[in-house]
């Protein structure tokens, strides 16, 4: 029996504020546990919440960048539930009317496109922090109370692990280059939720989902995601049926568990918080930051096939970050000759993990050896390693070390020659069809020039002197 695999997403992004949602209380990751705490985050009598106006301006951001509805109208609600570490035994977030509302953002999983519709994204506050310490104590760290956070719900238009990565990777990308969120996981900056169904093939209508809580890092959600669904795969098909319920992700086991039966929304009373007034927008602010907002990471891939000539794949690996695309702008602006191709394969590759650290001006004066033909590109590379290592520009590496390509058609020629007069059968074999014996001879050339041939060159030149 065949079973698709249907995935939602709720993603809690802690939003770059200096302050928190509600107080004036730093929003920063480290400080020691409490420290960070005002009278309004940990609920004292008669303390009433004031609005963080830069998260308010950070969701609309957001909800420009998607094509999202910003609601002119939106209301906070106390969602009431009953933990230790949320301090007023509410949490105050939005419920009918959010700030934003729909939307849409393009994933690719491989060289597919497809769109993934979104629900809202919605401002509230976080909770603070359990920490289990030994057996039989746990203590209460009210820091993260308060902390601005950007609830973005997608509907169920995923399908299976891959997209559920790829949505979650894209959605990520995008709140980093907007700047409204650091994305830092491993402090909870960026934390998913996963809402995970199965039915079977060709059916229309929606399996009992579980959700899976903050899942943490891209690979822990693919597990967990794929774990779950086996899990209720061999639960239908052994007679049994799933119950909604909320499930955490054990990476160690590599196993979900139940952590509670799923709440309705009626179980957490929403009510509008009457100490908050509405959040009411003008169109001047939404316009202001409409303008303010960076070239957005589709409209980039977009020029750089249509103005640069990149593949869809190319263009996409270089809006992966709003840096790598700003990195290889530059480095491509720069070059004595634009050659965006030759670039966007290095930014991509051998520089994918060291873009961050390298001087573009030096990346750039390496590149123009490149395509001037000084030095071959399997020297560049060792040329950029010892660029890192502090070695100096590549122009002083390349002249240090001696890697200046042949290219002088004579001296290629001469080397061509006597690699043939010595490697008679190989260019029998050529002859008699075998393709094989031409990468032999173009090998041969270049053990005799010590590496430094023009690998272009020395190809022509060998195929004009075999006869094409």
């Amino acid at each position: 029996m065949s079973w698709e695999i249907v995935v939602g997403i709720e993603t809690h992004t802690q939003l770059l504020t200096r302050s928190k949602m509600f107080s004036g209380a730093p929003n920063a990751f480290g400080a020691p546990p409490n420290s960070q705490a005002s009278a309004v985050d940990i609920a004292l009598p008669g303390v009433l919440p004031v609005l963080n106006g830069a998260a308010v301006e950070h969701a609309i951001r957001f909800g420009l960048a998607i094509g999202g509805t910003i609601n002119r109208r939106s209301i906070f609600a106390r969602k009431n539930y009953f933990y230790p570490d949320l301090p007023k035994g509410y949490q105050i977030s939005q419920y009918e009317l959010p700030i934003v509302q729909g939307g849409s953002l393009k994933i690719h999983v491989g060289d597919q496109e497809k769109t993934i519709r979104m629900t809202r994204a919605h401002l509230e506050e976080d909770a603070g922090k359990s920490l289990h310490e030994g057996r039989d104590m746990t203590g209460i760290d009210l820091n993260r109370a308060g902390t601005p956070l950007l609830e973005i719900v997608s509907e169920p238009d995923l399908r299976g692990t891959a997209e559920a990565v790829a949505y979650a990777r894209t959605l990520h990308a995008l709140v980093v280059w907007i700047g409204v969120c650091d994305g830092n996981m491993q402090e909870g900056s960026f934390r998913c939720d996963a809402n995970v169904s199965v039915r079977k093939m060709g059916e229309q209508k929606l399996g009992t989902r579980c959700e899976l809580k903050n899942l943490n890092s891209f690979r822990f959600m693919e597990q967990a995601i794929e774990f779950e669904a086996r899990r209720q795969i061999d639960l239908l098909e052994d007679g049994g049926r799933v119950i909604q319920e909320t499930r955490l992700y054990d990476p160690q086991k590599n196993e979900t568990r139940s952590m509670r039966i799923k709440e309705d929304a009626q179980d957490y009373r929403y009510f509008p918080d009457p100490d908050l007034l509405p959040v009411v927008i003008k169109e001047e602010q939404i316009e202001k930051l409409r303008k303010e907002l960076p070239e957005l990471p589709a409209a980039k891939k977009e020029k750089y096939q249509r103005e640069l000539g990149l593949s869809a794949y190319d263009a996409n690996l270089l809006v992966e970050s709003r840096g790598k695309a700003e990195f290889f702008e530059t480095a491509n602006g720069l070059l004595r000759k634009p050659a965006p191709k030759l670039i966007a394969n290095w930014v991509n590759g051998e520089l994918s993990a060291l873009f961050r650290a390298f001087d573009v001006k030096a990346f750039a004066g390496l590149m123009d050896r490149v395509a001037d033909g000084t030095i071959s590109a399997k020297s560049a590379k060792d040329v950029l390693q010892w660029m890192t290592k502090g070695e100096g520009s590549a122009d002083d590496i390349i002249e240090k070390r001696g890697l200046k390509q042949i290219s002088d058609s004579g001296e290629i020629e001469k080397a061509v020659d006597e690699v043939l007069a010595a490697n008679a059968k190989q260019v029998a074999d050529y002859k008699a069809g075998k393709d094989k014996a031409f990468n032999s001879l173009v090998g041969q050339v270049m053990k005799a020039t010590k590496g430094k041939a023009n690998p272009a060159q020395v190809n022509e030149i060998l195929r004009r002197k075999l006869g094409g």
